[in-house]
Order: structure tokens, then C-alpha cells, then sequence
């Protein structure tokens, strides 16, 4: 008992410590400094974000008519205010964090997220014990039709308690780690927030339908790690609407992050309970320095991998995931987004082994343009799906965005005086048998 109860102990702490990240800070807020790796969009007012979405409509247009199967890409911090995003993603954490709390009670601390199953009766005890609700109230939450059959609860379970926060008796009260009070979860949504959920939905709803009558896939680019719960939970609830009998829209996972395995493991089992197809793009991540420099500065856990090797740990981990799923229920489909040649012959080693087959089209790849050629048109010679990303804009704001590229990849150098040397060596080859421009 003693054991447990230290384990959950630790594990409140340890919440508390972890929800500064979804904190406003005068500098991390709408600012996007420090950032080089990705656009950044300053929010100004919901007409800018209409009129960003106009632009991404265009987008899919363009993309529609270059190509067969295109990809476009779009980022919700264009459509709607950060500090929205901030919010909401606070309180999807602090009712996850509640979830774990629960689990610390019941010994499973730091169990990964599919591992993690609470016993109901002891959750009812627990809120009970708590004053959230009583044992008779709780038996209603535990009985709808999404909820486990099983004696038990799993967060994707507790999850869809969230979904239905209105049909319950109540709202729905957890404690403050601070103060030792229940207090109302969505206390922070103010009448203006629920209409920008609302906006941000519509705009989303609008680009999903256009791409669906383009036949153009729908990438929603991952961003800071203090927006993407939010982010990551609009894109979900978007997939269980467009992705019913085909991957349209494709959520990003960035295998920097200490949670990408959890993340990709939690939302592939939601497709498969619910039946849609789950589309990702891999990455490994653009905000590292930022994310870093914000996590000293306010004093919780760095979200990142310590290491580079363990940041390509995660990615082998959570594609080898997504690839096996491909073979067994063929409702999946990834892009694998890198510049890394060993990702790459991970890969096709993979689906050798797993029987996956280039023309099947569950699997594809992604490269800059202009960027890691001697990858690319190989792959594409091949028969495997692949893309070129192109970056668009003013130069200024493109060229910061190509170096942190160069940054992000490790040895860059050395695979561009690769492709020059193979580049240099098939101009010689051509001289020699004389037919330098067939």
C-alpha cells in the first residue's frame, strides 16, 4: 500500500510540475520566437485566420492540379488564436493527468498508455473518496455505449467521458493539486473561446471537404508541444468524420517528443475501435531549441528526447508500429517524412519483411525540395510513392526555414558532397559514353 501510494504521490507532483507547460507566457503565447524551422503566423484577429484559410484552399487546389494523389499541408495555429490552443490543450492534459493520477492509486504508475487500465469499482471508490461524484452517479458515466464492457477503463474510455461532458448530471470536477479543491475542468472556457472552437471547427470542416472533392490527402503539420494536445484532438475529431473510407486527413507525429510512441499507440487503437482509417506523417521535429529554452525558463520537464540516437529510437518505434498495423488491417497509411538515409532503408526493409508492396500505397515517402535528391528520384524510379514538400513565401521566411533543415539533419554536409560526387561521377559517365544530355 505504501508503495502505491508514494507512486501516485510522485505521479501528482510530478503533474503539477509538467501543466506550467500549458501556462500563458508573455513570450511563448502568440509569439512563435526562436523559431526558424517552420513558418510562424501571428495571430491578428479571426479574419486573418478566414483569410489564411482561403490560402490553404488554394493550396489544395494547386496541389489537386500537379499531381495525382497529392498531399497539401496546413497549421492550425493559422486558424485559430494560439492562446486558444494553449488553453485548450491545458485542460486535455489536466484530465489525462487526472487519468494517470487514478492509475498511480491503482499501481499501474508510468504503465504505457494501452497497458493502462483502471478497475472500475475502485475508480468509483476514488471519486467517491474525492467528492466528485458518488458511487450511483458514477455507475452512469461508466455504462454508455463507447465506454469498455470489461470491468474497466483505458484512456481512450476515459477520454470519451470528456467528449460527452454535457450529457453527464454534472460538470465534471477534478482536484487542484495546489489548493486540495474540486473545481469545474473547463472553468477557463469563456463564452468567446467555445465560439473559437466553433471557428476553428468550420474553417478545418471547410479544407477537409475541399480536399475530399480535389482528391488531395490533408496533412495537419505538428507544432509546439504546448499546442499539440489540442491540435492533435481537432485533427482526431476531423479523421472520425473524413476518414471513414479512406485516409484523407493525415495528423503528424514528431518522434522528438519523449510521448510520441503513447501518442501514435493511443490514436491508431481509437481508429480501430471506431473503424476509420488512420493516416500519419512521421517527423521528427522542428522546435527543439524552443522547446527547450521554454521548458528551463518555466520550470518543467524538456518534452524532447535527450539524445539524437534515442529521438531515431522513437521513429524506427512508432513507424515499425504504424507498419505493422498496415499488414494486418490495411486501414492505415504513413508518409515517412526524412531526410535520413538509414530511416529510409529501415523502411524498405520493413516492408520486404512485413510483405508491404510499393504499389499498394499505404506507404510513401516525403523530402524537401531541392533537398536529399539522391533518396528521392531512386525511390520514385522504384515505384514507391514520393513526394517533394514544397516550401512557398517571401524569401526571407523560406530561406531560415531551408537552414534550420540544414540544422535539424545531421551530417547535411556530408550527403550534399555525396550528391555532388554522384552527380560529378554520372556527368563523367555520360562524357565518356557520349551521350551527355540523354
Amino acid at each position: 500500500l505504501s508503495s502505491r501510494t508514494s507512486a501516485a504521490e510522485k505521479e501528482m507532483g510530478g503533474a503539477e510540475k509538467r501543466e506550467k507547460k500549458y501556462r500563458a507566457h508573455q513570450v511563448f503565447g502568440d509569439h512563435h520566437g526562436g523559431v526558424t524551422g517552420a513558418h510562424s503566423y501571428f495571430y491578428a484577429d479571426e479574419a486573418k485566420c478566414d483569410q489564411h484559410m482561403e490560402t490553404f484552399v488554394r493550396c489544395i487546389d494547386a496541389s489537386s492540379g500537379s499531381s495525382e494523389d497529392g498531399f497539401s499541408a496546413i497549421k492550425l495555429t493559422a486558424l485559430a488564436r494560439p492562446q486558444f490552443l494553449v488553453r485548450f490543450s491545458e485542460v486535455l492534459v489536466k484530465w489525462r493527468k487526472f487519468f494517470n493520477q487514478m492509475a498511480a492509486e491503482q499501481g499501474q504508475a508510468g504503465w504505457a498508455v494501452l497497458d493502462t487500465k483502471l478497475e472500475v469499482e475502485k475508480l468509483q471508490e476514488a471519486l467517491a473518496n474525492l467528492g466528485i461524484a458518488s458511487k450511483a452517479e458514477s455507475q452512469q458515466w461508466f455504462t454508455g455505449e463507447n465506454l469498455s464492457t470489461s470491468g474497466t477503463v483505458d484512456l481512450l474510455d476515459w477520454n470519451s467521458l470528456f467528449d460527452n461532458h454535457t450529457k453527464l448530471s454534472r460538470p465534471l470536477l477534478i482536484p487542484n493539486r495546489m489548493t486540495g479543491q474540486l473545481e469545474p475542468l473547463l472553468s477557463r472556457f469563456s463564452e468567446e473561446e467555445e465560439l473559437q472552437m466553433k471557428r476553428v471547427l468550420q474553417r478545418v470542416d471547410v479544407l477537409a471537404k475541399r480536399a475530399m472533392e480535389k482528391g488531395v490527402r490533408l496533412m495537419v503539420d505538428a507544432e509546439q508541444s504546448y499546442f499539440q494536445p489540442a491540435i492533435s484532438r481537432l485533427t482526431v475529431e476531423t479523421q472520425r468524420r473524413f476518414n471513414r473510407s479512406q485516409p484523407i486527413i493525415y495528423n503528424t507525429y514528431q518522434c522528438y517528443l519523449k510521448e510520441a510512441y503513447n501518442n501514435v499507440t493511443g490514436d491508431m487503437e481509437l481508429s480501430r475501435r471506431e473503424g476509420w482509417h488512420f493516416g500519419t506523417k512521421l517527423v521528427r521535429g522542428a522546435y527543439m531549441e524552443q522547446e527547450r529554452e521554454r521548458a528551463a525558463q518555466m520550470g518543467y520537464e524538456d518534452p524532447i528526447n535527450p539524445t539524437y540516437e534515442k529521438t531515431n529510437e522513437m521513429y524506427h518505434r512508432c513507424l515499425d508500429y504504424v507498419l505493422e498495423e498496415i499488414t494486418h488491417s490495411r486501414k492505415a497509411s504513413v508518409m515517412v517524412a526524412s531526410h535520413n538515409e538509414d530511416t529510409v532503408k529501415f523502411t524498405l526493409r520493413r516492408m520486404m519483411e512485413l510483405g508491404i508492396h510499393p504499389s499498394d500505397k499505404k506507404v510513401c515517402f516525403g523530402q524537401l525540395l531541392g533537398m536529399c535528391d539522391q533518396i528521392t528520384f531512386p525511390l520514385g524510379q522504384a515505384g514507391f510513392p514520393v513526394y517533394k514538400y514544397v516550401p512557398y513565401g517571401p524569401v526571407n521566411e523560406v530561406l531560415p526555414y531551408l537552414s534550420r533543415r540544414a540544422q535539424e539533419n545531421r551530417g547535411f554536409m556530408q550527403r550534399a558532397n555525396r550528391e555532388r560526387d554522384l552527380l560529378w561521377k554520372e556527368v563523367k559517365r555520360r562524357l565518356l559514353a557520349g551521350n551527355l544530355f540523354s
